[in-house]
């Protein structure tokens, strides 16, 4: 696991500015702790900070092939690279080092942008080939691993493992996006391909670039998709057993490395599964890891406790403060982006704890999105149900009419809070399910938003991404394709972007078993009804592990991982969202109306509503806003 970097010149053969390689590079010097390393040319500029995991010897990157003509900088891991290896050997390439970053070099040589659909592990990569005059850029099929990248106005092609690597460039312009202001304030995060200024793109999961001298840079070209191809009418305790056998064969591939370890343990059925698999296939007991909570709603530590001691594995735990308010304006320097999910910091904390043990770690994240776990998935389908049995023409006016007149009840019992259900009940399937999903309701939104941006808006909305993604799906079945729609948007913009960040700050690499894309594949043609039983979600993976696992571990209510910021904002932080709302920072930034801003905080403060998720989404708004827009960072620093 690494950070990457670059500047490629796709008009001429320019110089590069050394120097500024080198500040882009350093920017994620915290996901590359071990070592750093450059390639420059006229007209082209890699850059690498490393992460040692595999050859800690010989793996030091750039990487080049055997004449020194085609050179990567790669982010990753390759868990197939000693299968690949041994196949380009009998095909003649001789290999340097015993790395796996430098199977795709040899791999790019024999079967060129292809080499990609060869590979199974997560990955960023850019290769610079001499001989063909050209770039070519990669991206996992899953998004487990990030790339962004940008064309400045005097045709200089960037990229970088984050934000701040192209902030660093002084030709990158600082736009805001119109568009991606709404996604963020819909989503919580700003999905692919694109980020919240104008003209930088995030290389969308499972596709490739190819940038040659003297073009102009193309679109991406998707190279993989997930098919949901049924597989036709199997045996329950078939598929059961092939769960169990897949996800073992897919720990298996992400246990080799040559540095120390472990696993992330919360108690829920995912990473248990994980830890269950990885016990199987080790000798020694594995190392896990779990936070807790001194609030007990937040607090799954017991449960983590009883699945180590059921694996016998060597568990360590520790407390997180319960006021770890400082870690909240250092989110919005680790994301450059601003991202909403407060589970940011627990997620921080753990892997802040997992890297005190080792250097590698399991994590169970996927398992939702594969075996339709959330909990909105059911509620869901209950409303495709009564969609199914009106017409949109009586539904709607009727729906619409009593979602707008049953009051927002946050306080009351979570079977009074129709409001939401009746509002999703109005719309149509996509528009209904990203009304689930939303962190600011459409209505909302409107209010919050000033006049003057809602006329750069133009109309545009959200529900775009949701049409777009759905237009060329591969299934029609209804849960198969939210399931889909999360692929696409929620796990790659927000799952995976706040691993892939909390534990790189921490220097550790963090590997995802469930989301092996053979895994995700064969999963995604098991029957819905096998996933979604009744009001059971995974229905199908937790009787696989039946014979691994307790009941009650498999069975009991899902807990999300969060942190009580809500009772914060209403106590010791209650100070900080006041001047943040009140502030100069959003009202400057002429994007929301002002008296909406004080209104959602004095509700929240008053107990009215409970405006948590909003109010956090408008603080790390707030964050990225000074620090990148504002500038602060570099004022500080001057």
């Amino acid at each position: 696991m690494c950070g990457i970097s670059g500047i490629f010149d796709y008009r001429e053969k320019r110089r590069i500015d050394e120097s500024l390689l080198r500040r882009m590079n350093d920017t994620v010097s915290h996901r590359g702790p071990d070592d750093f390393g450059t390639h420059v040319e006229p007209g082209v500029g890699l850059g690498h900070r490393r992460l040692s995991i595999i050859d800690l010897a010989g793996g030091k990157q750039p990487i080049y092939n055997t004449d020194g003509t085609v050179a990567i900088t790669f982010n990753g891991e390759i868990y197939n690279y000693q299968e690949l290896r041994a196949e380009l050997r009998q095909l003649g390439c001789i290999f340097a080092t015993d790395s796996d970053t430098e199977v795709i070099v040899h791999g790019w040589q024999v079967w060129g942008p292809e080499c990609v659909s060869r590979l199974n592990g997560m990955f960023a990569f850019v290769i610079w080939d001499r001989n063909q005059d050209c770039v070519f850029a990669a991206r996992d099929r899953i998004g487990i691993k990030p790339f962004y990248y940008a064309c400045t106005a005097d045709d200089f092609f960037l990229f970088g493992s984050e934000l701040k690597v192209l902030l660093e460039h002084p030709g990158l312009e600082r736009n805001i996006m119109p568009g991606a202001v709404e996604d963020y304030f819909t989503f919580g995060y700003v999905p692919e391909p694109y980020t919240i200024l104008k003209n930088v793109f995030k290389l969308p999961p499972g596709h490739t670039l190819l940038v040659r001298r003297g073009q102009s840079v193309p679109e991406p070209r998707q190279y993989w998709d997930i098919s949901f191809a049924p597989h036709g009418n199997y045996r329950v305790a078939d598929a059961e057993a092939e769960i169990i056998e897949r996800l073992q064969e897919s720990v298996r591939l992400r246990m080799i490395a040559d540095v120390p370890l472990g696993a992330f343990l919360s108690g829920g059925v995912d990473s248990s599964a994980i830890v269950a698999m990885m016990s199987q296939l080790s000798d020694a007991p594995v190392r896990t890891c779990s936070i807790s909570f001194g609030d007990p709603e937040f607090n799954e530590a017991r449960y983590a406790d009883q699945v180590a001691k059921h694996l016998q594995t060597q568990h360590y735990v520790e407390q997180v403060d319960p006021e770890d308010f400082d870690l909240i304006d250092h989110l919005s320097y680790l994301y450059d982006e601003p991202y909403a999910d407060s589970s940011a910091m627990p997620t921080y904390r753990v892997c802040e704890l997992a890297r005190k043990q080792v250097k590698v770690a399991l994590s169970g994240d996927g398992g939702d999105e594969n075996f339709a776990g959330y909990r909105r998935y059911r509620w869901h389908m209950y409303e495709e149900k009564v969609r199914r049995r009106l017409p949109q023409g009586v539904r709607g006016p009727l729906f619409g009419t009593l979602g707008r007149l049953y009051p927002k009840l946050d306080w009351a019992p979570q079977v009074l809070r129709a409001k939401s259900t009746l509002e999703a009940l109005g719309r149509d399937s996509l528009a209904g399910y990203l009304h689930s999903v939303s962190i600011f309701p459409t209505g909302l939104r409107q209010r919050l938003f000033s006049d003057a941006f809602k006329r750069e808006l133009a109309g545009y909305q959200s529900i775009e991404h949701f049409r777009r993604y759905a237009a060329d799906a591969p299934t029609d079945d209804g849960l198969s394709l939210v399931q889909y729609l999360d692929f696409k948007t929620y796990l790659p913009g927000d799952i995976l972007t706040k691993v892939d960040r909390t534990s790189m700050a921490q220097g550790l690499e963090v590997r995802v078993p469930l989301l092996d894309h053979t895994f995700v594949d064969w999963v995604s043609g098991l029957r819905p009804g096998d996933k979604l039983h009744g009001r059971e979600g995974k229905h199908i993976f937790k009787t696989s592990l039946e014979q691994l696992l307790p009941h009650d571990i498999l069975y009991r209510p899902k807990m999300g991982f969060a942190v009580p910021i809500g009772s914060w904002f209403r106590g010791p932080l209650k100070d900080k969202v006041a001047h943040v709302l009140g502030g100069e920072g959003l009202a400057d930034s002429g994007f929301f109306d002002v008296d909406q801003l004080r209104k959602i905080g004095q509700d929240h403060f008053s107990g009215k509503s409970d405006y948590t998720a909003i109010i956090w989404a408008l603080l790390m708004f707030d964050g990225f806003h000074n620090r990148v827009m504002r500038g602060d960072d570099a004022r500080a620093a001057a």
